[in-house]
């Protein structure tokens, strides 16, 4: 049952018609003061845009010590990058331009979603285990390297684990355009907070999909964006794993700083190639790359994407060729292509789908552990290759690739 400031009774009627039964308005942050005192299990904060903005962002920064479980949700006429960055950092939970009353709604309905989180029986987040950390990557483009990272995301999320899709591919990532996602907010608007970086703070910056998981986007348009360096790709990553069980890092096609940073820190590294021969230079040149670099073989997992084009190549030549074994392959088809341009990925849209039990034995591989209902392909059929666990969960040892590859 929300708290409402509003200044005027315009604004008040106008919030009200999107909020629940129950919600409350005041007119001044004293009068909210006295309302929050006697509402212990209050879940939400909407601040209209009459509220002071340094008024307000000293009411948030307080109540994200006293009252952790309570959300600020701010209104402006106007929000720009100085109102976002000050919101951010007093910890409030959105900001939400002043007549976009349907984004009111969901900020609203997100703010109930982090009290029930925060109020949940069990163990303290500080106490809890960090999560997994799973990188994607391929040094060629065009590959399907997001498509196989989105996938991935669907199917570990259909088994209730909170996922993470993070876009490092920051002059050309693909996340967004992919699941069709308009987001408010990009990791860009992370690399101005970094020294007060804590999941309250980057959750605002989050888009969920709605097959369930979370996604932190790369800018639309990185020109004018400041370069995000190790550290602070290290700090963002580090404050997802706490509050996630699988975070999936979609790089760029280089051995860029932010690409070096999430090898430094993943657990499971997926190396994505196809049947094609430049394609499988560009992985051997990596692989070997990656050894120069200290990165363990027994973390990398490769994907055959599309094993099944007649192209004159074979499994067998892509093991030879890059001596390692291949870990799963996905086959080919147009379905892939049809779901990616609606916005859903197929294993979402067609969860019986070939494709999708490839993405979903891949689910099993970086899990470590084996799918009960699949069955024993031949690896070098035409359609699809069995997937390889491996093994038990284990904390990534810190491997300093930043610092190796002279960064």
């Amino acid at each position: 049952m929300p708290i409402i400031v509003g200044n005027n009774t315009a604004d008040a009627e106008l919030f009200l018609s999107v909020s629940s039964a129950g919600t409350s308005v005041v007119h001044t942050l004293d009068e909210l003061r006295r309302a929050l005192a006697e509402a212990p299990e209050e879940h939400a904060v909407v601040l209209g845009p009459g509220v002071d903005l340094e008024a307000a962002a000293a009411l948030a920064d307080n109540l994200r010590v006293t009252r952790p479980a309570v959300s600020v949700i701010l209104m402006r006429r106007r929000v720009d990058s100085s109102v976002l960055a000050e919101a951010l950092k007093s910890g409030m939970r959105d900001v939400v331009e002043e007549r976009d009353l349907t984004g009111l709604g969901e900020a609203i309905k997100r703010a109930h979603q982090v009290y029930r989180a925060v109020t949940a029986p069990g163990d303290r987040a500080d106490d809890a285990p960090n999560g997994r950390l799973v990188t994607v990557f391929s040094p060629k483009g065009g590959v399907g390297k997001t498509t196989v990272a989105a996938n991935l995301c669907v199917a570990l999320a259909a088994r209730h684990l909170r996922v993470c899709l993070v876009d490092l591919d920051l002059g050309f990532g693909d996340v967004a355009i992919t699941l069709q996602l308009v987001p408010a907010r990009t990791i860009a608007d992370a690399v101005t907070l970094e020294s007060d970086l804590d999941f309250a703070v980057l959750e605002p910056l989050l888009t969920s999909h709605r097959s369930g998981f979370s996604t932190l986007v790369a800018p639309a348009q990185p020109d004018g964006m400041e370069p995000i360096r190790g550290p602070q790709v290290s700090r963002i990553l580090a404050v997802l794993k706490r509050s996630f069980d699988y975070v999936v890092v979609d790089t760029s096609p280089a051995f860029d700083e932010p690409a070096l940073q999430a090898f430094d820190e993943t657990d499971e590294l997926l190396l994505v190639t196809t049947l094609d021969v430049p394609t499988l230079k560009n992985v051997k040149i990596a692989c070997e790359t990656l050894d120069l670099l200290g990165f363990p073989k027994s973390r990398r997992h490769l994907v055959l994407n599309r094993a099944d084009d007649k192209v004159g190549l074979s499994p067998d030549k892509v093991e030879t060729t890059l001596d390692m074994r291949i870990a799963q392959a996905i086959p080919t088809s147009t379905e892939v292509a049809k779901a990616t341009n609606a916005g859903d990925p197929i294993t979402a849209s067609h969860p019986r789908h070939p494709v999708s039990r490839a993405v979903n034995r891949l689910a099993d591989t970086v899990m470590g552990v084996r799918s009960a209902s699949a069955t024993p392909v031949d690896v070098h059929s035409a359609a699809e290759v069995r997937s390889r666990p491996t093994g038990a969960r284990r904390a990534a040892p810190k491997r300093g690739l930043l610092r190796r590859a002279g960064k």
